[in-house]
């Protein structure tokens, strides 16, 4: 497997990409290729063109959940391949996979609307789209986690913003997670469910309890000293190879994840690679 970084907070060292608060990965996995969120805006195209990396060719679209930073590049990726259609360009769209909640209007007070700008009934206009809140097999050994189960007290224990007037705990926040020889590779978007809970559920779903490295971010935002704490014990207890915790993994939480596990360097155009 093969993921490469198309949108971070930060960029690689001497690689001149653009960067953005946001995320979107690419990977090629058993032949097949995948988009994991668009980030926030452009950006993931133009730096997916600067690698050589042709987005009109995908076999899956996956979301990790509904909010800007991770589904606002969504339009752009919609006119890029309408532009393609209309020029008669090569293009081959993509099976969008998604929790049935990605859609749904979401209000932040002081901020207005933080998820997503494109509706449903838009996109299948567009693209086949799975809605699902059960796991998905997206190729031999990749998973879609769907709803995360939450198990523990410290994860996930205040909503962000609102749904239809409702406090939002963004149920439709998931993960992926692959099979290699040596372990899981979990690829998260922002773990608002909480990453302890996603180590959970890809155990479960994958049927593996080694875990060799986690990717993406893990809404670790001064959080809650019982969240940190819990956080640190559990992926302390995993014996991890690598952990490129990002996005939304602030610097002090990033500090103390390095003192239990073995905390790498990520930004756009960093690419990982897993036997």
């Amino acid at each position: 497997m093969r993921l490469t970084v198309l949108v971070d907070n930060t960029t690689c060292i001497d690689r001149y990409f653009l960067a953005e608060p946001a995320l979107s990965f690419f990977i090629e996995a058993e032949g097949q290729r995948i988009l994991f969120d668009c980030g926030y805006s452009d950006i993931f195209l133009k730096n997916a063109a600067k690698m050589g990396i042709d987005l009109l060719d995908l076999d899956h679209l996956a979301f990790s959940h509904g909010h800007a930073d991770h589904t606002w590049g969504l339009g752009p990726l919609m006119r890029a391949f309408s532009e393609a259609g209309i020029e008669g360009r090569p293009h081959r769209r993509p099976v969008v996979t998604a929790h049935p909640d990605l859609f749904e209007t979401r209000m932040e007070r002081g901020m207005g609307e933080i998820g997503s700008l494109v509706s449903f009934s838009k996109l299948k206009a567009h693209f086949s789209v799975n809605l699902e809140k059960r796991p998905v097999q997206l190729t031999e050994r990749l998973w879609f986690l769907g709803e995360i189960s939450r198990e523990n007290d410290f994860e996930a224990q205040e909503p962000i913003g609102t749904i239809d007037g409702t406090p939002d705990w963004v149920m439709d926040d998931t993960a992926l997670a692959w099979r290699g020889e040596e372990g899981l590779v979990i690829i998260t978007g922002c773990s608002h469910a909480g990453i302890c809970n996603i180590v959970a559920q890809a155990k479960r779903v994958c049927g593996e309890e080694r875990i060799i490295d986690i990717v993406g971010g893990l809404h670790l935002l001064s959080p809650a000293p019982a969240q940190l704490a819990g956080t640190l014990t559990v992926i302390q207890s995993l014996g991890l190879s690598a952990l490129h915790a990002c996005h939304c993994t602030d610097f002090l939480s990033r500090k103390a994840l390095a003192d239990v596990a073995p905390q790498r360097e990520v930004g756009v155009g960093l690419v990982l690679t897993y036997p």
